[in-house]
């Protein structure tokens, strides 16, 4: 990773900025995972998946349109938009890429790309402990009550097994350790912005933590962590996470898109879709995640139904 880290943009391949995001990734949700106290509460729950005491798996939970309703991304845009961070033609941005992704269902790599290169020029020269405050403060005004009960009871059941649950997903790693720490999960890796001397320079280290940057990531994490990838489990709802999820012993598709219900059924993986309360197309979710998407549906339409008055 030292080498890598050391190469000229230019001289860097594609290939190499993946595992540089992913090392960069892993590295930082370790360190974070380390300094936090306190674990996720015992409900004594033992199901039969996963594994109770199992200390060698653990559970992998892509964020946007899987644990959450929409991209956090955005979300985190439009509260810094409510802190004067960026102007209203900004924020038309910001809702049109919103909008689309909560159309399309899927992550479109021109919308992502011109929402990221938004970001990081908004938070350019800001510090990076300032950003964190208000990712806390934005999670509540935005984020929590778009969490997908369904998918939050699965990671639970990790949790309640005795395993760690971390979240992947191309969102700045800031924010996205303030939801795994919200949601008592054990941390999340995320894409890496650089900052020389605690301030935003508006680059990032490595490549977004999109797609093949994630294996690289997860990969990087359980050799840390001395896991066993066969018996880990990973949950995405976007045909781009297939190079995470055909890592582990364990894939489900969550509110996938088309592409990847096609490949989950393809290959028998477990389905769950709880924006329209679809049966699991295979067996072995616990119940609990069957409750909770009912809540989840009944938390939409209240939503939709807020937003139309």
């Amino acid at each position: 990773m030292a080498a890598l880290r050391w190469l000229t943009p230019r001289r860097r391949s594609a290939t190499a900025r993946s595992v540089l995001a992913g090392e960069a990734s892993a590295e930082a949700a370790r360190k974070s995972a380390q300094s936090a106290e306190g674990t996720a509460p015992d409900t004594g729950t033992e199901p039969d998946f996963p594994v109770h005491g199992d200390d060698r798996a653990a559970a992998f939970f892509d964020l946007d349109n899987t644990v959450m309703q929409g991209a956090a991304i955005f979300h985190f845009g439009r509260g810094l938009y409510k802190r004067k961070f960026f102007e209203t033609r900004d924020l038309a941005r910001f809702a049109w890429q919103q909008a689309y992704f909560r159309l399309a269902g899927l992550e479109d790599p021109e919308h992502m790309q011109d929402a990221r290169d938004s970001a990081l020029s908004i938070v350019k020269g800001h510090r990076v402990s300032e950003l964190k405050t208000i990712g806390e403060e934005i999670y509540d005004e935005y984020m929590a009550e778009r969490i997908w009960p369904g998918t939050r009871a699965l990671a639970q059941a990790h949790l309640d097994a005795g395993q760690k649950v971390w979240l992947v997903t191309a969102a700045p790693v800031e924010i996205a350790q303030v939801i795994a720490r919200r949601l008592g999960l054990t941390g999340a890796l995320g894409t890496v912005a650089e900052s020389v001397g605690g301030v935003y320079t508006g680059k990032l280290v490595g490549e977004p933590l999109h797609g093949p940057a994630k294996a690289e990531a997860v990969k990087a994490l359980a050799a840390a962590e001395a896991l066993d990838l066969s018996r880990c489990a990973a949950y995405s709802d976007s045909h781009n996470d297939i190079p995470m999820l055909s890592l582990v012993g364990h894939p489900y598709a969550i509110n996938p898109d088309s592409k990847l219900r096609k490949h989950a059924r393809e290959l028998e993986w477990r389905l769950r879709d709880y924006r329209t309360g679809r049966k699991a197309a295979k067996v072995g979710i616990p119940a609990a995640a069957g409750v909770g998407a009912v809540a989840g549906g009944t938390a939409a339409a209240i939503a939709l139904h807020r937003r139309r008055r």
